[in-house]
């Protein structure tokens, strides 16, 4: 049976204050170990604008050190994704030193290469493709495309040879945007983003990152991912679901929902995030009244979806 990780992408939003973390914060509080309470996996944000130094990555661990099943991903520093040049062989040592620390304490999910809605699916594009997947060999990959135009055998046959995975996201569909799916190209893990469906802000110029990722999914939304989600589950060994609708501790709110919709199971929930985002109360309530599968009828709120994901 598959084991199902759910967190969100990152950990540091001052905009989480009051509704995530408390704003009188006592001694000693860390946003990573308070999280690391509630959810199974965070994406590291940090790492995407610059390879972690070794004692940044030794403070995270030691930060989440009594919670011995806890993962962190890195996704991979932009220059190899995003400039797509001028980076160094100390770019690539420096990345590779990152993940090995978590790796040498059991706690690496993936390296996350996500590329860019402009990075589409070439010839000369392909082979860089292949030429990072062999740069990173031996390194648990997930390889997030958002064009359509890799929507291939061929793509997938290079992540499957690589034993990397493909990165199954939701995102406002625009002609020639990667749909959702539930694609598995290794055995060994599946991933999954889920960005929202802003479509108002999403290629909005002037459009901020609190902007795009502004958004909360309804209960049905989540149904038909959990359904992908387990379907990929039956697929792999593991599967590690992150929700990046950041904005406002929106991201939190739905990995808890995608973990008892899983499960069926009790989720610890922050209170503040209760009081803000009150249909977390139908898992508390469903709990108390010995309901396993509290999504069998929809409940909740959540900005309509705007898109057919199917």
């Amino acid at each position: 049976m598959a084991k199902y990780c759910v967190g969100t992408a990152g950990w540091s939003y001052e905009d989480w204050d009051g509704i995530v973390y408390p704003v009188r914060k006592g001694r000693g509080f860390h946003a990573l170990s308070y999280l690391a309470g509630f959810i199974d996996i965070v994406e590291v944000n940090s790492t995407f604008y610059r390879p972690a130094p070794p004692a940044m990555v030794r403070s995270w661990l030691k930060k989440i050190e009594d919670r011995p099943d806890f993962l962190l991903s890195l996704k991979l520093y932009q220059a190899f994704t995003h400039a797509r040049e001028g980076f160094s062989g100390k770019d690539v040592d420096d990345v590779r030193q990152a993940a090995d620390l978590v790796r040498l304490q059991g706690r690496l999910a993936a390296l996350l290469v996500q590329f860019p809605w402009s990075f589409r699916n070439s010839p000369e594009n392909t082979e860089y493709l292949r030429r990072l997947l062999a740069l990173f060999d031996g390194y648990p990959l997930a390889v997030e495309v958002r064009h359509a135009s890799w929507d291939t055998p061929a793509f997938y046959d290079l992540l499957c040879a690589h034993r990397a995975a493909f990165c199954n996201i939701d995102q406002p569909l625009f002609d020639a945007s990667i749909k959702p799916s539930a694609v598995s190209t290794t055995a060994d893990f599946a991933y999954v983003r889920l960005h929202g469906r802003n479509y108002g802000n999403w290629f909005r110029e002037g459009a901020g990152r609190d902007d795009r990722y502004d958004y909360l999914y309804a209960a049905n939304e989540l149904e038909e991912w959990v359904a992908r989600i387990k379907s990929l589950g039956s697929k792999t060994g593991q599967v590690y679901v992150i929700t990046n609708n950041h904005y406002r501790g929106q991201a939190l709110a739905n990995a808890l929902q995608i973990r008892n919709m899983i499960s069926g199971e009790k989720v610890d929930i922050p209170d503040l995030l209760l009081e803000k985002y009150p249909v977390l109360r139908d898992i508390v309530r469903a709990i108390r009244a010995g309901q396993m599968d509290l999504f069998d009828k929809a409940v909740g709120t959540g900005t309509k979806d705007k898109g057919d994901p199917k």
